[in-house]
């Protein structure tokens, strides 16, 4: 079945439809329910199509994704720093994939069939209970992102988790410093306040969400995993020093851990 379901979504025309099919059922929640606010994609419009990596934050486990490839369709038929009427559904740009935990991708049929939108499925990187298991991808999981840099953009969230300020992880440092893709950051916010976690359900109509595109990054791409790491994680607004900036965000999600999703 995984098979078949890799073949499909390396169709562009099925990855057309599943566009088509996500995006007119999003777009309310993201532009009437809510307030979409988008910032930098002068960034992104002269992009190469391929070894493109775009690193962020996290906040909900689809929403943030669907919202990223509203944005990229819309700025392929030169919208700017908006979405507008959503005519660009009758034809996306698709050449896009995205990291996604393997476990959370089979959790409903709704997820299985947005795995064909180009989810790069890898296993988790901990277990229940929030025990680590390892830091790093499996070499598996690594050759999917390396294969889909070479041909197409790729969305990853470094930290894996949707919980603010969490540890990066080295295994993403390591696929940058081996393929040396351009690194678009990405911050985004008010997801988390508008969306539940594990779907498109409203937690909070009439919120705001910021989307904001980074220039690409000027990185040294010999220098330690662990300097990129920390780079990239400043980028994102999701370091130590970020932290100590709004205390109170990051004590509402530390609450309550959660296990990693990718």
């Amino acid at each position: 079945m995984s098979e078949l379901i890799d073949r499909l979504k390396q169709i562009r025309l099925v990855r057309k439809l599943v566009y088509a099919v996500v995006g007119i059922v999003s777009y309310p929640g993201l532009c009437w329910v809510n307030k979409i606010k988008i910032t930098g994609t002068e960034n992104i419009e002269n992009l190469p199509r391929k070894n493109v990596l775009f690193v962020s934050n996290h906040q909900t486990y689809f929403a943030d994704v669907i919202t990223f490839l509203h944005i990229f369709c819309a700025v392929k038929w030169g919208k700017r720093n908006e979405l507008g009427i959503p005519y660009y559904l009758l034809n996306p740009y698709t050449n896009v994939y995205y990291v996604a935990a393997e476990e959370t991708m089979k959790g409903s049929w709704v997820s299985k069939f947005f795995i064909l939108a180009g989810a790069l499925t890898v296993k988790r990187t901990w277990r229940q209970g929030a025990t680590e298991v390892r830091r790093g991808l499996d070499p598996s999981d690594t050759r999917k992102i390396e294969r889909a840099l070479g041909n197409s953009w790729v969305i990853t969230f470094p930290q894996g988790t949707t919980r603010p300020f969490a540890p990066g992880r080295k295994g993403t440092a390591l696929i940058i410093k081996k393929n040396r893709p351009i690194i678009v950051p990405v911050v985004i916010n008010g997801f988390w306040r508008a969306f539940n976690k594990k779907g498109l359900s409203f937690k909070k109509k009439g919120s705001l969400l910021t989307v904001n595109f980074k220039e690409p990054l000027q990185i040294d791409y010999d220098a330690s995993p662990e300097i990129i790491l920390e780079q990239i994680m400043d980028s994102i607004e999701q370091s130590r020093k970020f932290m100590m900036k709004v205390p109170h965000l990051a004590a509402t999600f530390q609450d309550k851990p959660e296990r990693m999703k990718s």
